[in-house]
């Protein structure tokens, strides 16, 4: 079935001088304009298209690799405001659209916003909103605890980060569960903290967050052990340095040091740590 908005494989069934023409199924032939037909194509010819609605509101296709595809979430740039609403640089000659109504703040030129893209089908034609929450789940039955997920910070709230999770869920990662600030936009890999009851999403982005702090201090007690009884990586350290070796917040590695302390298992020093010999 051939899509709108996404990559698809068509044959060419005639050419023209001014390009060749796709068999587009029930949407009927297709033009690709002559700049991006392949050399030596010919008719019978299979070629890798992206479809999507032109300057004049044609289906047209296209060999240029667009930011994002309709069903992903991509930070893009605005760079024009118009009546209709904002448009945003997505690769392609004519830019794509955010509604008024699509935008969960005014958007600025300028300024890049994290936005899903959809075929409205409504409108026939591809959009893109800011409005998250009204295009993706934040809820989920399929997700499972310590699950790996891919991320995009998509806002901040009051507890921490929204994160667009593969595309498709929504869900909340906690301030003391990022062990540096974080930008909208970045993406990294994670994890699926918990399901809460109501079916909300939470997330980390260590799967060392998971094991508790028992195990974290274990880590810790083996990292001294390798070290020869000391070790440089204290509570003064730099949390990318934390994360680096233990993949966890510099707030989790202090309180993992401070329960060893406690223990009677570690000395604390000015810059350093240090394993209680018994």
């Amino acid at each position: 079935m051939v899509e709108i908005g996404t990559f698809n494989n068509l044959q060419v069934v005639k050419q023209v001088d001014f390009g060749v023409y796709l068999d587009g199924g029930d949407l009927d032939t297709i033009l690709l304009p002559k700049r991006y037909v392949p050399d030596h194509c010919e008719v019978g010819d299979w070629v890798d298209v992206f479809l999507y609605f032109d300057s004049d509101d044609l289906l047209i296709a296209t060999t240029e690799q667009p930011k994002v595809q309709v069903g992903d979430c991509e930070m893009l740039k605005v760079v024009d405001i118009s009546h209709a609403g904002a448009f945003l640089d997505w690769g392609l000659p004519k830019d794509l659209l955010v509604p008024y109504n699509e935008q969960q703040k005014p958007m600025e030129v300028g300024y890049s916003y994290v936005v899903h893209v959809f075929h409205d089908k409504n409108s026939d034609r591809i959009a893109a909103s800011s409005k998250l929450n009204h295009h993706l789940d934040e809820e989920s039955v399929w997700l499972k605890p310590r699950q790996a997920v891919n991320l995009l910070i998509a806002g901040r709230t009051e507890l921490g980060y929204k994160a667009v999770i593969d595309n498709k869920y929504l869900g909340l990662l906690f301030r003391g569960d990022a062990f540096r600030p974080l930008k909208i936009g970045e993406r990294l890999p994670g994890f699926v903290k918990s399901i809460r009851s109501d079916g909300k999403i939470d997330l980390v982005i260590s799967q060392a967050t998971l094991q508790g702090d028992h195990d974290l201090g274990e880590q810790i007690m083996r990292h001294l052990e390798e070290s020869g009884g000391e070790s440089t990586l204290s509570d003064k350290s730099d949390p990318e340095e934390i994360y680096r070796v233990f993949k966890v917040s510099k707030k989790k590695y202090k309180q993992a040091l401070g329960t060893l302390y406690k223990s009677h298992r570690i000395l604390l020093e000015p810059g350093k740590i240090k394993l209680i010999n018994e």
